[in-house]
């Protein structure tokens, strides 16, 4: 039995497939700090009550915040060592192959970026914001 191939056509798992989990793991600290974090900051804390009420699991992200980042940093880390390492591979020889390749390394990157953003996002207003204190 062969090695499942990677988006590229390579053994191992894809890139895209890694930085689709990053993006998942990032939105996970999106849901635990920013999204109640807008919501007070707009003066609409009985939507944030009934989102809460709706979804009892997001108490439990926003009491261990430092385990979400830290999953969601790992996250990151793993991605972008699979980003590096697919941009190294070569893609195959057959022109539309290699054009879907490269698309899919484009897609890749896009990915990773937006899980990076999301990341950033959520960590600045977990972390960042409540240090200065502006109150």
């Amino acid at each position: 039995m062969s090695a499942p191939l990677s988006d590229n056509g390579a053994p191992g798992i894809g890139a895209t497939k890694v930085g689709l989990l990053s993006v998942l793991a990032s939105a996970s600290t999106l849901v635990c700090c920013t999204i109640p974090a807008i919501l007070v900051l707009l003066g609409a804390g009985s939507v944030l009550a009934g989102l809460v009420s709706g979804f009892p699991g997001i108490v439990w992200l926003s009491e261990n915040k430092p385990l979400v980042f830290g999953v969601a940093t790992v996250m990151m880390l793993v991605a972008g060592v699979a980003q590096r390492a697919a941009e190294r591979l070569p893609c195959p020889a057959d022109p539309a192959l290699a054009a879907a390749c490269a698309a899919q390394r484009r897609r890749g990157k896009w990915l990773f970026g937006v899980s990076l953003f999301l990341l950033l996002i959520g960590a600045t207003f977990a972390f960042v914001l409540p240090a200065l204190d502006l109150a």
